[in-house]
């Protein structure tokens, strides 16, 4: 999960890069159509990247400060799908809660342009981690991975706002090979993630907005195995409308994520699918500001997306609320 966006509408105008946001644009469709022609192979372990951690806005960094924040999220499904979407299992459900905390800073400091910053998200609290498509399964509760994003820059343009960076996935979770106790509570591998995004506000007022966030997985082999989870990639995004003077935000998020690469499943138990995992969802978006007249105190965001288009994994929807506080109460003119 990465901080995104804290406050809808505070794009500091900069005249400058404007061939860079049309750059990430082209990047992101040209992603899309090259992996809509992918085809499929023996492979279906899950990534470490949390599908849906950002939504509206997902292009563009916050404004120069010091924030901490909390994340809930919810999957729930009792679907399995096959190579070709087809569900595979008669019975069974699984929900997946967790949660965590975060803290960001965004710098004044400039490289290339840009805001300097980072993110630190400690550990996640899971109840279940899926390393593949499979149901009832029940782990107790633990510390999962920790995320750490040592770089992240930020240019912010009249008419958009660019964004690129860099994390880690730390394999700090409760891990057993093969998940022999069936109580994982981490995948059991390092991931590193870079990822470049852009959100462009569609009109001079800025209260039209879209936004798009490439992200990049790659992993090493899972601890104490020669299995083997394949790249990844997670575009991430949606089409949003500002109001209260662009400090909310409403419209529809969505979320899909490919696999590049095969896995290597070396010693893994007989699957009950095979093939390239990939999945799609789409839902509602809200972002509303903690405020009183004179000071602002943080945001609110409740995003809900529907699984529309699963290969080779489970198909569900996830409920995700995130509420993210400067460390000092920012005055408002």
């Amino acid at each position: 999960m990465r901080l995104k966006t804290l406050a809808p509408g505070s794009a500091i105008p900069a005249g400058a890069i404007k061939e860079k946001v049309r750059g990430c644009i082209v990047l992101c469709f040209v992603v899309v159509a090259m992996l809509a022609a992918a085809g499929t192979a023996h492979a279906q372990l899950n990534g470490l990247h949390l599908k849906g951690d950002a939504g509206l806005d997902s292009g563009s960094q916050a404004p120069p400060g010091a924030y901490w924040g909390t994340l809930f999220y919810l999957y729930n499904t009792s679907r399995i799908n096959n190579q070709s979407g087809t569900q595979v299992n008669t019975a069974g459900s699984l929900t997946v809660p967790a949660g965590l905390g975060l803290i960001s800073v965004v710098t004044k400091q400039k490289f290339l342009g840009a805001n300097y910053g980072f993110t630190v998200i400690p550990a996640a609290i899971l109840k279940t981690t899926i390393e593949s498509p499979r149901l009832n399964a029940n782990s107790g509760v633990g510390f999962g991975d920790i995320y750490i994003q040592p770089v992240n820059l930020g240019w912010h343009l009249e008419q958009a706002d660019v964004t690129t960076g860099f994390g880690i996935f730390l394999p700090t979770g409760r891990y057993t090979a093969d998940n022999a106790n069936d109580n994982n509570v981490g995948l059991g591998m390092w991931g590193f993630e870079p990822s470049i995004g852009t959100t462009v506000h569609l009109n001079k007022t800025k209260t039209w907005n879209a936004s798009a966030l490439a992200s990049f997985e790659f992993h090493t082999d899972k601890r104490d195995t020669k299995q083997h989870v394949g790249n990844l990639l997670t575009l991430e995004g949606g089409l949003g409308r500002k109001f209260l003077k662009g400090a909310a935000n409403a419209g529809v998020a969505y979320y899909t994520q490919w696999k590049l690469s095969d896995d290597r499943l070396a010693a893994l138990p007989t699957l009950l699918v095979k093939g390239k995992n990939s999945t799609a969802a789409i839902g509602p978006e809200l972002t509303i500001p903690l405020a009183t007249k004179s000071k602002l105190y943080g945001f609110f965001t409740v995003r809900y997306e529907f699984e529309v288009a699963s290969r080779t994994t489970t198909q569900g929807n996830a409920l995700i609320l995130t509420a993210v506080f400067p460390f000092k109460p920012i005055k408002l003119k």
